[in-house]
């Protein structure tokens, strides 16, 4: 019975000696030279002057989820479009469904006006 999780057991082995030898390597051979530039705040260009617990704009919050609206019609469409002809009346219905209440999150990110940016 163990000797079925040998090969299991070999590639975690392989797979976390590799890591931690590619790590050391570059820790051992690269250049360490830091600077002024290298450890200032490289996100956004500059020092943060404001509380990082301030509040957002909704509309930020509204496009990611007009982004979830999209991604998720896409990635139910391309399967769906494969198997078109195997579902029937049942898959049309069914995908009508889906696409009514992606049309309702849609009007709702409309309506709250996510897609007018000044």
């Amino acid at each position: 019975m163990l000797e079925n999780y040998l090969p299991i057991l070999v590639f975690i082995m392989l797979g976390l000696g590799l890591g931690v030898g590619l790590e050391l390597v570059g820790f051992i051979l690269g250049k360490n030279k830091p600077d002024d530039a290298k450890n200032s705040p490289f996100e956004c260009g500059f020092d943060a002057f404001e509380d990082s617990r301030s509040k957002f704009d909704v509309r930020f919050y509204l496009v990611a989820i007009l982004f979830i609206i999209f991604d998720l019609e896409i990635a139910f469409l391309f399967p769906w479009a494969v198997v078109f002809n195997e579902l029937g009346w049942f898959g049309v219905t069914t995908m009508a469904v889906f696409l009514a209440l992606l049309v309702v999150g849609f009007i709702y990110e409309w309506k709250k006006g996510a897609l007018e940016w000044e």
